[in-house]
């Protein structure tokens, strides 16, 4: 950077986290680096999100925070205000009520003595791009999932009529012409109605992504690199940036989600007395609870498997719970004892799939959930769900060759005896020794990115050059 910039006030950006785990805590690992590179932040939040904020605000005190009250919506039970409250089914609801906050934040731009010279919000929030335009300033979409993701997602908000009338939908100018089951496609388009305001609101927010100035994605050109650069041709221009694994990049957050991770010295300790590679971590997600009849064939697969494991189970309300969701067989526990570990609840994770005993992470392919076993060099056994999940499936076993797919859809439930044999296989060191090499390999080069020199550090320093460059222009202005 020029003498010249660093004399100059440094640029101020408006940064606008989606509020749910899975989005909101890369978009703050990318706000920590910007931060680190002395640029004027805020952050848009609500009250009861404000504590996700609290490790970086504690090592930014700069950072500033507006803290604005949640609309309410009809569909939002009262007090509710992150998605992890209410599963998939929530993300309509709380898209529509912060899409009311409209004018409150133009308000708050107009009479701010610095205002913003860019806007860093979400891909959920894509109706801040309309936004952005009214107070004349460049918006960058952030992508807490893939390129490969937002290539297909655009590709159906595109063209919806033709999509919404296919069994199966070919994407041919995508790169490898990949084509998906209907059912397969993002949740979030899949659950479109066209006569619905706040669908309205999810639509156009959705075609504004690839519209916006830039985008910004927790990818790097080793996992996505023909999507990012058919991203480029597509919006016509140079300004996407694959600058992650962010997790790799932001202040130590192994115990994010829950400070006690004390209490899982057991776990540790038992791990340590495991061979290299030996345990399988299965984890699907924040949001997924599993029937009585998942939960069986799932610990019938596990038993089977003969492999060492760590299985982390949802826990669900009363009610769930009487209905048999979330619920481990009876006598499975003593069964396995010595061999199987059971966390109810939060684990871990990060800390768990960086263990040199963890070998494999058996997943539902959320995209932090993919990162995070990529950046460990783990295999992934791939049993996407939902959302993005089937198109990260696919990108992990068909294009990258570092995940062997063992069941497929939400309410699917996996044959026990084939469950065992992937498991017990893939842990047991006699298959899937190419998957395992070429997942080590992704390791190396993903880790190589966010380092100096990576290809994701260079992006990240053309992000934060372009962003100097709007302040420059904003001066003329």
């Amino acid at each position: 950077m020029s003498t010249a910039a660093v004399a100059q006030k440094p640029p101020h950006l408006l940064v606008f986290p989606y509020p749910a785990q899975g989005h909101s805590l890369p978009l703050l690992d990318l706000t920590h680096q910007l931060s680190l590179r002395n640029f004027t932040i805020t952050i848009i939040t609500t009250p009861k999100n404000l504590p996700t904020l609290s490790p970086l605000l504690s090592f930014h005190p700069r950072i500033q925070t507006l803290i604005l009250p949640l609309p309410s919506h009809p569909s939002l039970p009262g007090g509710v205000e992150n998605v992890k409250e209410l599963g998939n089914a929530g993300n309509l609801p709380i898209i529509a009520a912060l899409s009311k906050l409209y004018h409150t934040i133009i308000q708050w731009f107009r009479s701010h003595p610095n205002p913003p010279v860019s806007l860093i919000s979400d891909f959920f929030l894509g109706w801040t791009l309309r936004l952005a335009n009214e107070i004349n300033i460049p918006r960058f979409a952030f992508f807490s999932s893939g390129a490969f993701l937002a290539a297909v997602a655009d590709h159906c908000w595109n063209n919806l009529e033709t999509v919404k009338t296919l069994d199966v939908v070919g994407f041919v100018d995508l790169p490898r012409s990949p084509s998906f089951k209907a059912e397969h496609l993002p949740s979030i388009f899949r659950l479109y109605e066209e006569y619905d305001p706040d669908w309205q609101v999810v639509r156009e927010g959705m075609l504004a992504n690839t519209l916006s100035f830039g985008c910004i994605f927790n990818s790097c050109e080793a996992l996505e690199g023909e999507y990012l650069g058919f991203l480029k041709k597509k919006m016509g221009h140079e300004r996407v940036f694959g600058v992650g694994p962010l997790s790799l990049l932001g202040p130590d957050h192994s115990s994010r989600g829950n400070p006690d991770s004390g209490s899982f010295a057991h776990v540790f300790d038992w791990l340590d007395g495991c061979p290299d590679g030996s345990v399988v971590y299965v984890c699907f997600g924040s949001q997924k609870l599993m029937s009585k009849a998942q939960m069986e064939a799932l610990a019938s697969g596990l038993e089977k498997s003969m492999a060492r494991f760590i299985w982390v189970v949802k826990m669900g309300t009363t009610q769930q719970v009487e209905d048999g969701y979330g619920i481990v067989p009876h006598g499975f526990e003593e069964r396995i004892a010595g061999r199987g570990l059971i966390i109810r609840g939060w684990s871990p994770q990060v800390m768990l799939l960086s263990h040199r005993a963890v070998g494999g992470f058996l997943s539902h392919c959320g995209w932090n959930s993919v990162l995070e076993g990529i950046v460990n060099g783990v295999l992934i056994l791939a049993w996407p769900m939902e959302a993005d999940q089937f198109v990260n499936g696919k990108l992990l076993v068909e294009d990258l060759g570092v995940a062997v797919r063992v069941c497929v859809g939400a309410d699917s439930v996996p044959d026990s005896d084939e469950l065992g044999k992937v498991i017990g296989e893939s842990m047991n060191g006699v298959g899937y020794e190419g998957e395992k090499m070429r997942a080590k390999g992704l390791k190396a080069k993903a880790v190589g990115a966010v380092r100096d020199g990576g290809r994701s550090s260079k992006d990240l320093d053309e992000l934060v050059n372009e962003l100097w460059k709007l302040q420059a222009k904003a001066k003329k202005e």
